[in-house]
């Protein structure tokens, strides 16, 4: 299943390119669309400007010859008046007269020109309109009126109309032309953003490096030159570092007196108690002993807890391995046993080698006590997320197993399920103490020969 988004997720440089790209798109379009407006009102007012021209002449002949039926149809000079319903007509309204009439050019074909008047549009300078109308011919017109009062008191309203779509073709043009370029320039405008950002965000690019070399264990503090914005943050985590080393040495310091001040006592006691033959030795002799094991399983643990808070310690895995191999291999010989392994190249785990060490000795040790004649072990790279890669060690034998229900409780601190097999009964808790110090944890489950398989799962570099 995907991983649901989260917005709190986003990183630095997202965030910053999106809101970047975000605001650049919403001031070009609002640009484009206040361009846009003043781009058509200056359109039409220049259109409007050619047909003021043929209304004052129209208007000039009417005022000479005192009458719009002498009107020359060749001497407005734009032979389009001539033709039928070619989109651009004129119209003369005689008014004052007993009996109005209405004068017109070839081209309106018998048609009529509707009034501005009449659809609410107010004059602009006190007798002239301006506005769209439908023609004779459903088409798209811009007409302009206006109204002509002669001396002797007749009035006439004189009205040009010209084809819109005119209008719409060179605006329809310049829109096609805006957006293009407005949609280059958002492109250029991307490609610096994510420049921009980059070059922004390198600081913290070569922080978060510097970091990652600390936890791989190729570094032991924040080196290099930073902004001035950036470099207290790396001030702070070398201060931290530091401060975590101290802690981590004191804590380890004060361990060591802890077990040098117990261990002495408890010795002198075993001593005593070893010297004289009584029930009450024996018990004391008995619960001393069993004071110092958990005494010195305590103290180990603390000594791994002090070990799994320290910063930038990596071991590696195939040395520690084949060291734990040709030990066991010694130790168990006389069970002809074999071992074997399966890891990938370059593994490394990011924890101290002592702990694993005795960790998978602790699991291998189980599983050459418990196996017949072989032990296998597999270790395999595991990647849960951008930040977080873990180990996975499995470890099997051939063995008699161990039954579902048993095996909670093996890894309790003390349990041994069969007496007859030296041990203590602390190896499978102090794995999976180590291993939860490290958060990490263990599991048992059958192997495929039908026998014990351990998995352990640690943090990797």
């Amino acid at each position: 299943m995907m991983a649901r988004f989260s917005l709190a997720r986003l990183s630095i440089g997202s965030r910053l390119f999106v809101s970047a790209i975000l605001c650049s798109l919403v001031i070009l379009f609002g640009a484009g669309l206040v361009l846009s407006a003043i781009y058509r009102r200056a359109t039409e007012r220049s259109f409007d400007e050619r047909l003021q021209v043929y209304v004052q002449s129209v208007a000039a002949n009417v005022a000479t010859k005192n009458t719009a039926n002498a009107i020359d149809p060749y001497g407005l000079g734009d032979p389009r008046f001539t033709l039928p319903l070619s989109g651009w007509y004129w119209q003369v309204h005689s008014e004052g007269r007993l009996k109005p009439e209405v004068f017109s050019s070839l081209s309106l074909f018998g048609g009529r020109l509707p009034r501005l008047e009449s659809m609410n549009i107010a004059p602009h300078d006190g007798s002239a309109r301006e506005g769209y109308i439908i023609g004779p011919d459903e088409r798209h017109l811009r007409l302009v009126e206006r109204a002509l009062e002669l001396p002797d008191g007749s009035r006439y309203l004189v009205q040009i109309a010209g084809n819109a779509d005119e209008i719409e073709m060179t605006i329809q043009s310049f829109r096609n032309a805006l957006w293009t370029s407005f949609g280059l320039l958002a492109l250029a405008l991307g490609v610096t953003t994510i420049f921009q950002v980059r070059f922004g965000l390198l600081p913290l690019s070569r922080l978060s490096n510097e970091i990652g070399a600390i936890r791989r264990g190729a570094s032991d503090r924040i080196g290099g030159t930073f902004p001035d914005d950036i470099s207290p943050v790396a001030e702070e985590i070398n201060l931290l570092l530091d401060v975590n080393r101290d802690i981590l040495a004191r804590a380890r310091t004060q361990v060591g007196n802890l077990a040098h001040a117990l261990k002495t006592p408890l010795s002198v006691l075993i001593n005593e108690a070893s010297d004289t033959v009584s029930p009450l030795s024996d018990k004391v002799l008995e619960q001393t002993q069993i004071m110092r094991d958990q005494v010195n399983w305590h103290l180990d643990r603390a000594r791994a807890a002090a070990r799994a808070g320290a910063i930038g310690v990596v071991t590696d895995i195939g040395p520690a391995l084949s060291g734990l191999e040709r030990t066991f291999l010694k130790i168990f010989s006389h069970k002809s046993l074999t071992i074997s392994s399966r890891l990938e190249t370059d593994l490394k785990f990011r924890g101290e080698k002592q702990d694993l060490e005795e960790m998978l000795g602790n699991l291998v040790d189980n599983a050459c006590k418990w196996g017949k004649s072989h032990v296998q072990i597999d270790v395999s790279a595991l990647l849960e997320s951008e930040n977080r890669s873990y180990l996975v060690f499995k470890i099997s034998d051939d063995g008699p197993g161990l039954p579902a229900e048993k095996r909670v409780e093996v890894i309790k601190r003390g349990e041994r399920l069969d007496e007859t097999v030296p041990g203590t009964g602390l190896g499978l808790s102090i794995v999976a103490d180590l291993a939860k110090l490290y958060g990490g944890d263990l599991q048992l489950e059958t192997a495929d020969t039908g026998g014990l398989k351990a998995i352990l799962r640690l943090p990797a570099v």
